[in-house]
């Protein structure tokens, strides 16, 4: 068997089976490398060669852990929740609950998909946004399920479509490597190609929220550490304004710089300057504040360490060339057949992304292969870009070592009741990666 195919299905299978995901793509790499003929040794090697391709990444969360639970400390995220209790109301019909479940999942979509191009921080806006929430999801008894599926949502569908922040950078790339490879394209046909596998996606976010999961789902009450600790201090408007000011700064500088890391040290920055202020007070002692950091820190450090895993296991799937061998294996069954190899290059794609865990590093590995085969067979450049980009795009929801799944359970798992493979990869790999597939292929018999 093909190698890439057993490393996918090695770590998938591991990882529905509970197995941590970061021992599931090593665990993979290891099956992928052997079934490519390498040795243990060479494996290794080359795994471990890969994971400096994702440090950048795992430091950044890192830091935007430790300000995200120090902006706990500010006030701001309190009052979000008060504010959101009383609009909810505890005492709620069963109808209003229903529409406010509604209405808060459609928000959460909205602010995710700025997320992307209106003011593109990725999911840095997460660990901020969504645990002071959780005591809303309980209150409305809302399956998380749902929010999970409305934030991969917001995190992939913008950039896919529209050509600005994000979206600008995942349309150049789509171009650049088709130019590449021998089809020129126009920037402007991107988005027109990609219309369709995204009201696909669309599709499966409304599915997800009004069907699958709108029964209601039962939650316990944990307080989270920072919001146990923080209900001893006596917050003024001070500090809400510095919670406020924080985050604008933090926006800023990452917008400026293109560094989460820069733009999280910013905000630490201030938030250290308004815990010595706590301190001459005497509400929050040094030790303390180091304490409040390191939590934040080990927050999101489940996710530096998938994504430096995730980074040698794309390492040994690039090495082994067995991706070659997959798309000459499959163009030899297709012939002149146009639907099926539009089909069998999307299960491709979903293969080839599940295992790196990014559309954006998988769109140069299936180009250069994809727009040979098309022009063979002669499918259209609006078709081409149709089957490259929804390839590109299926796999990266619903794989355990995407941002786009990590960055929703880091969220919804702040008080350890979500789980990452069921709660989050399986529910946004059904309810996105079918109708991508389905309306990705649509789009390549049409255009």
């Amino acid at each position: 068997m093909n190698a890439v195919i057993i490393a996918v299905l090695v770590m998938i299978g591991l990882s529905l089976m509970r197995i941590h995901v970061v021992i599931a793509l090593i665990t993979g790499a290891m099956a992928g490398g052997l079934a490519a003929g390498f040795s243990i040794t060479e494996t290794i090697e080359i795994f471990t060669g890969g994971l400096d391709s994702n440090v950048t990444v795992a430091l950044s969360y890192a830091m935007l852990g430790a300000f995200a639970v120090g902006i706990s400390y500010t006030g701001l995220p309190n009052l979000m929740v008060k504010a959101a209790i009383k609009i909810v109301g505890r005492e709620g019909e069963a109808r209003k609950k229903t529409l406010t479940k509604v209405l808060l999942l459609f928000i959460i979509t909205i602010i995710a998909s700025f997320s992307q191009n209106l003011v593109p921080v990725h999911i840095a806006f997460i660990p901020i946004f969504i645990p002071p929430l959780l005591k809303v999801f309980n209150e409305l008894r809302m399956d998380r399920r749902a929010a999970a599926t409305a934030l991969t949502f917001g995190l992939k569908a913008p950039y896919i479509l529209i050509p600005a922040g994000y979206g600008l950078i995942f349309h150049d790339i789509v171009a650049t490597n088709m130019e590449e490879s021998g089809m020129q394209v126009e920037m402007a046909m991107i988005p027109q190609a990609l219309m369709l596998p995204v009201a696909g996606m669309l599709l499966g976010l409304l599915v997800a929220i009004f069907v699958t999961y709108r029964k209601e789902r039962n939650y316990e009450d944990v307080e989270l550490t920072a919001a146990e600790e923080s209900d001893q201090y006596d917050y003024t408007g001070a500090g809400i304004a510095v919670g406020l000011l924080a985050i604008i700064v933090v926006l800023y500088s990452q917008l400026m710089t293109d560094s989460m890391i820069f733009g999280a040290l910013t905000g630490l920055i201030i938030l250290y300057l308004y815990f010595g202020y706590l301190h001459v007070r005497k509400k929050l002692s040094i030790s303390q504040s180091e304490q409040l950091l390191t939590n934040g820190m080990k927050m999101l450090a489940f996710i530096g360490f998938v994504m430096i895993a995730a980074g040698g296991f794309a390492e040994v799937i690039r090495e082994t060339g067995h991706v070659d061998l997959l798309v000459e294996a499959t163009s030899g069954w297709i012939g002149n057949n146009h639907g099926l190899a539009a089909i069998l290059m999307l299960i491709i794609g979903l293969f080839i992304t599940m295992g790196i865990g990014s559309s954006f590093a998988t769109i140069p590995i299936i180009a250069a292969i994809y727009v040979p085969l098309a022009a063979a067979i002669g499918l259209s450049p609006m078709a081409t870009i149709a089957l490259i980009g929804t390839a590109g795009a299926l796999g990266d929801a619903g794989s355990p070592a995407s941002d786009s799944t990590l960055g929703p359970s880091a969220g919804l798992n702040a008080d350890s009741q979500h789980n990452h493979i069921w709660d989050t990869c399986v529910p946004t790999f059904l309810h996105f990666n079918i109708p991508l597939i389905i309306f990705g292929w649509i789009a390549a018999m049409i255009l």
